[in-house]
């Protein structure tokens, strides 16, 4: 048994084509349009806003009279405005690791504009159960003493069944495959897993809001805070309306503009 601490990675992110950029804005009468958007991502939200009025340019469409001219004018008005669905277009791909069934079991609540890939304990044996300890747990010493004792006495149990089913000279997979599923179900939902969470930034955006927030379980209140920091300082000019609120040691992040 092991204490951990969850972590999250970003793997990937939405990157513009900038060849196709150029003939969509070529083709449409606005090669000249550029934005001063810091990511792809917050440039391709501006730019699918914009083809929405046909707003790269004065005179493309003859009821626009006023361009605005800096992409965090442009998205902070979208947020104003309440206008969400041109922000699902870019992604962000992450990885949390070191999350507990509990936090996953909450997180895969949130189905809208995402995709999620999950740690198999069908296919993963468990030989080393990770643990993250709630804070009031951890400040209450016979409350710890009860979860690694819990926690040690299943690990104990998964050794001792593989040994048992012989898992380590078992060459057949398929064998492997049905007996560690049955094993599973001794894990604690508390056991440290990976989850991979891919979302659009609309999402994003409504589940910091939700699981940032002071009723929130602890631990997904502890992720999804780290998410906010790391959207804020990578997507400044999308995130640049919230305001956060220290909670029992753990940040919420509040907007005005809950609509997006």
């Amino acid at each position: 048994m092991r204490f951990v601490e969850p972590k999250i990675f970003i793997l990937g992110e939405t990157r513009i084509d900038e060849d196709g950029l150029k003939a969509f804005l070529e083709h449409i009468g606005a090669p000249e349009w550029q934005s001063d958007a810091p990511t792809d991502g917050e440039k391709l939200i501006e730019m699918y806003g914009r083809l929405c009025y046909e707003s790269f340019r004065l005179g493309l469409n003859p009821n626009i009279v006023k361009i605005r001219a800096t992409n965090l004018d442009y998205i902070t008005n979208v947020k104003k405005k309440g206008d969400g669905s041109i922000l699902e277009h870019a992604t962000v791909n992450f990885v949390f690791c070191n999350v507990s069934r509990v936090f996953t079991h909450e997180l895969v609540r949130h189905r809208t504009g995402v995709a999620i890939s999950q740690e198999s304990l069908r296919f993963v044996r468990l030989t080393d159960l990770g643990l993250w300890l709630p804070t009031v747990i951890k400040e209450d010493e016979k409350a710890v003493e009860i979860f690694i004792k819990t926690f040690e006495e299943m690990e104990r149990l998964q050794k001792e069944l593989a040994e048992y089913f012989k898992l380590d000279t078992q060459h057949r997979f398929e064998e492997k495959k049905t007996t560690t599923s049955a094993m599973r179900r001794l894990a604690p939902d508390g056991l440290a897993t990976n989850i991979g969470w891919t979302a659009n930034m609309r999402t994003i955006r409504h589940v910091i809001e939700m699981r940032t927030h002071s009723s929130a379980e602890e631990e997904i209140r502890f992720v999804f805070g780290k998410v906010a920091e790391l959207m804020v300082a990578r997507y400044p000019n999308l995130f640049a309306d919230y305001e956060v609120e220290m909670v029992d040691g753990l940040p919420w992040y509040k907007t005005p503009n809950k609509k997006v």
